[in-house]
């Protein structure tokens, strides 16, 4: 993870740490995470090895922060609606196509970590396993308050309406192609319809 030391602008005035991090990320997107050398990462960044060491302690720390950074901005948005005063209905279904949406805008982010999680020392791993939870308990927790107050219908239990979800949006880099025919909103629209629609009581 970054170090709490200010990214000093150089060049074209983007901070170190972020042209460390959209280095690495083309470069694991491109050529896979254990391919990619730490110096490839600072040639192609503009920096010294010394300036990725200041502000990230290793590769791997790199691997992890890219990956990081995604779940930080979702795990953000999902506590807004979720906390929001809307109908549960609503907030389960505007959490769902958003994760959704912000997986198709950083896709590399996403794709270069489930490909490459296991190369990840016991102890990150179970860091950002811990952090994955955190948002998984704060969306099921939406489909819960649905099933209690009547809104969603009990017969599927929330623990597999969420996996179902998430494996969904979990498989989206592997098809997904911007110049495909669906943008990412309609494909949010349709996944957070069939969401819906799993919780919906029947006859309804």
């Amino acid at each position: 993870m970054p170090k709490n030391t200010p990214g000093n602008p150089e060049g074209d005035g983007t901070p170190v740490p972020r042209r460390l991090l959209a280095a690495a990320t083309r470069l694991f997107a491109d050529q896979g995470y254990d391919r990619t050398s730490v110096q490839e990462i600072v040639e192609a960044a503009g920096v010294t090895k010394g300036a990725l060491y200041h502000y990230f302690g290793s590769k791997e720390d790199l691997l992890q922060e890219v990956y990081a950074r995604l779940l930080r901005l979702q795990q953000e948005r999902l506590d807004m609606y979720a906390g929001s005063q809307e109908p549960v209905e609503e907030r389960l279904r505007a959490a769902a196509a958003d994760v959704v949406v912000t997986t198709i805008e950083n896709l590399d982010d996403a794709s270069i970590f489930f490909r490459s999680m296991h190369q990840l020392s016991p102890e990150k791993n179970k860091q950002v396993r811990a952090e994955r939870r955190r948002y998984h308990e704060r969306f099921r927790a939406l489909v819960e308050e649905g099933q209690r107050s009547g809104v969603f219908t009990r017969d599927i239990p929330a623990d597999l309406v969420v996996d179902y979800h998430f494996g969904s949006v979990h498989h989206l880099s592997t098809w997904y192609r911007p110049d495909g025919p669906l943008t990412p909103q309609q494909v949010a629209s349709h996944l957070a319809d069939l969401l819906l629609r799993a919780l919906t009581h029947p006859g309804t």
